[in-house]
């Protein structure tokens, strides 16, 4: 019986603490939308893209990330990185015409040479987002929710 009664308060103790776990922060799904005026998807110009890895910390920067539409991104750039002898290039740039966004793109080279690059331009204060993806062999950068992406 001594058993069964320790066991018992044992096992509620530790549901008792499991439920007290919660999440730091509450997803806030009323963000207002940054990206809201743009297309869901814009197909990136590879040419201003590679431009962004040659700039140095400090530098601002004033591009069309897309030659079929207007997609102007304006900025400093807040911290460049170079790893493992170039095979990762990485550009952070902080947007001045979509306020509390940054914009980071790396460029990866594998040992066989073949170039790919990641990315995504996000705010932690709006609700959505834009990654960088391959589709069909081109660069998009694609509009998702900030909370697709993103656990707080």
């Amino acid at each position: 019986m001594k058993k069964t009664s320790f066991m018992t308060g044992f096992v509620l103790a530790c549901l008792q603490s499991f439920s007290q776990l919660v999440p730091v922060n509450e997803p806030d799904y009323n963000k207002p939308k940054l990206f809201q005026a743009l297309p869901s998807q814009v197909r990136v110009s590879m040419i201003s893209l590679n431009s962004l890895f040659d700039q140095p910390t400090g530098q601002h920067v004033d591009i069309n990330l897309s030659d079929s539409s207007l997609f102007r991104f304006e900025g400093e750039i807040s911290g460049v990185a170079n790893k493992y002898d170039g095979r990762i290039r990485t550009v952070i740039i902080r947007s001045l015409n979509y306020p509390g966004a940054s914009f980071t793109i790396s460029k990866v080279t594998a040992a066989s040479g073949l170039i790919s690059y990641q990315g995504r331009i996000v705010s932690f204060g709006h609700g959505d987002l834009y990654q960088l993806q391959s589709i069909n062999g081109n660069y998009v950068l694609v509009k998702k929710n900030f909370y697709d992406l993103v656990n707080e």
